[in-house]
């Protein structure tokens, strides 16, 4: 009983410490195959098989009852501590290379999500994608605020110029 209680405040503090969390099916896929997919998400994710009656009531603890539906059959959880976006991709990839994979459902932000919606987060630009298009955008709007400041001085001098010229011509 209290192993079971340890696990149970164990998948607690993983739930409330995690920036996301998604729910998947494992079964048919080979331990080899568990461990490719574990090392495919080790910098963004921890991959864990989980009990569904143990897991169940962690989720609840953590305030999570989404899951309560699709907790059936060999689960494991990807428990995110990075980038959400990169672990949604990876599991779907792996997924298209291994069809016994199946995302059930996932937890982002405060939000159950279908697994359509974690697909549609895999589909989104990747943090650092999203941050260089960015920066992209702020280096644009800055040369151009730079030509625009530049170019009523430019104007002036010319005119000023043209004036000189004038000037020094009517002289």
């Amino acid at each position: 009983m209290a192993n079971k209680e340890a696990s149970v405040a164990e998948l607690t503090e993983k739930f409330e410490s995690s920036n996301a969390v998604m729910l998947t099916e494992y079964r048919g896929l080979t331990v080899a195959q568990l461990k490719q997919l574990r090392v495919s998400i080790s910098e963004h994710a921890t991959y864990a098989v989980v009990k569904n009656t143990l897991t169940k009531i962690a989720a609840n603890n953590a305030g999570i009852t989404s899951f309560d539906v699709d907790l059936a059959g060999p689960s494991a959880i990807a428990f995110v501590h990075g980038d959400t976006v990169a672990v949604a991709k990876a599991l779907r990839d792996f997924a298209k290379a291994n069809p016994a994979l199946v995302v059930k459902s996932g937890y982002f932000d405060g939000n159950p999500l279908t697994a359509a919606e974690v697909g549609k987060l895999a589909d989104l630009e990747s943090r650092e994608v999203l941050l260089a298009k960015l920066a992209g955008a702020f280096k644009q709007s800055l040369f151009g605020a730079a030509y625009l400041f530049n170019a009523p001085l430019s104007k002036a001098v010319r005119t000023v110029d043209a004036l000189r010229e004038k000037q020094d011509s009517a002289n």
